[in-house]
């Protein structure tokens, strides 16, 4: 097993940025945020706790990624705000997420304090939950794994048919596998970088 834990100056080197716009946004936290921040770097903080790799296929490991900063991220051209008049999230579920309603409805739960929490300030909001057959997509049985599988493109589209005027996104959840296109085995997920529809 591997562990990756960075140091205190490693994240203040990632998370804090001299670019001057977002030096005055930081000037403008309020207690509440600055102290977050501040628990960020604070050695054995569990904001960024270590993460144990446990086997050479681990995502980290087999799919390695360029870092990013937060002034890259802030930087880039993809990057969506929210905007007045769009600042709610909405999460969609799609099929059940465990055995039975209530297990799902837990879980859903559980995601929508998680979005609260992550994306302070943004409103988030539950779509009422529909079967997979609702969204009329195409669908397969995988030949390895012999589960079902919808596609996730045709699902991205559904989703921005159904995106609230005061959306700044739909995210679509849902505990069935997806695949791309016929040549792909599965996929984790799928984003429209512009519609602001996440799966």
């Amino acid at each position: 097993m591997q562990t990756v834990l960075h140091s205190e100056h490693t994240l203040k080197t990632a998370l804090i940025s001299k670019n001057p716009e977002l030096v005055k946004q930081y000037e403008q936290l309020d207690p509440r945020e600055q102290r977050l921040l501040n628990e960020a770097f604070r050695p054995g903080s569990d904001l960024f706790g270590p993460i144990t790799l446990h086997s050479p296929s681990d995502w980290i490991i087999s799919h390695p990624e360029a870092p990013q900063d937060f002034e890259e991220f802030f930087s880039d051209l993809h990057r969506k705000s929210p905007s007045s008049g769009k600042q709610t999230i909405y999460i969609q579920c799609i099929g059940l997420l465990g055995n039975t309603r209530s297990i799902s409805e837990e879980y859903l739960k559980w995601l929508k304090g998680y979005c609260e929490a992550f994306f302070y300030g943004l409103t988030v909001k539950l779509l009422e939950p529909i079967p997979v057959s609702a969204t009329r997509c195409s669908f397969r049985v995988n030949d390895s794994t012999r589960n079902l599988q919808i596609h996730a493109g045709q699902i991205l589209s559904f989703l921005k048919k159904k995106k609230p005027e005061d959306a700044f996104c739909v995210v679509g959840i849902t505990m069935i596998d997806l695949y791309p296109r016929d040549s792909w085995n599965f996929v984790f997920g799928q984003a429209s970088l512009t519609e602001g529809i996440p799966f």
